[in-house]
């Protein structure tokens, strides 16, 4: 479904999405860095992050993973893979639909996004006067 495209923008309007949108690479820049020194990939990162914070369970599907990450489901196969030989996570079959894979956090795993999100979260809090911020209390 197209958009329709705004007539024009206020000089106010465009400062305020420029601020945005650097807030929100300042945010992925600091991420990217505090990730890589601990020696994990960005994605990496956000695929555990994804599946901890799955809904009402403690792990998710390729397939869900695929969508929060929007990405393709063979890359995130791959993804998963690489994830694994890391000792970070583990695919298991659905219990309910063997068709399916599970993608759940280990031990190992689960250590590294607590230290990183306590990171990502101290992180976000500085930011919360420039703009709203999600509640994060781990």
């Amino acid at each position: 479904m197209k958009q329709p495209i705004p007539e024009s923008l206020t000089k106010t309007e465009f400062e305020s999405l420029s601020e945005f949108r650097f807030q929100i690479r300042r945010f992925e820049r600091f991420s990217e860095n505090a990730v890589k020194a601990f020696g994990i990939t960005p994605l990496q990162y956000l695929l555990m992050l994804h599946i901890k914070g799955y809904p009402g369970r403690e792990f998710a599907s390729v397939g869900e993973l695929a969508e929060r990450l929007q990405a393709s489901s063979h890359g995130m196969v791959a993804l998963v893979t690489r994830c694994e030989a890391l000792g970070l996570v583990q695919r298991r079959q659905n219990e309910n639909d063997r068709r399916q894979s599970d993608v759940h956090l280990l031990k190992k795993g689960e250590a590294l996004l607590t230290k990183l999100a306590a990171l990502h979260r101290a992180e976000l809090r500085s930011l919360q006067a420039t703009f709203p911020v999600p509640s994060i209390n781990l």
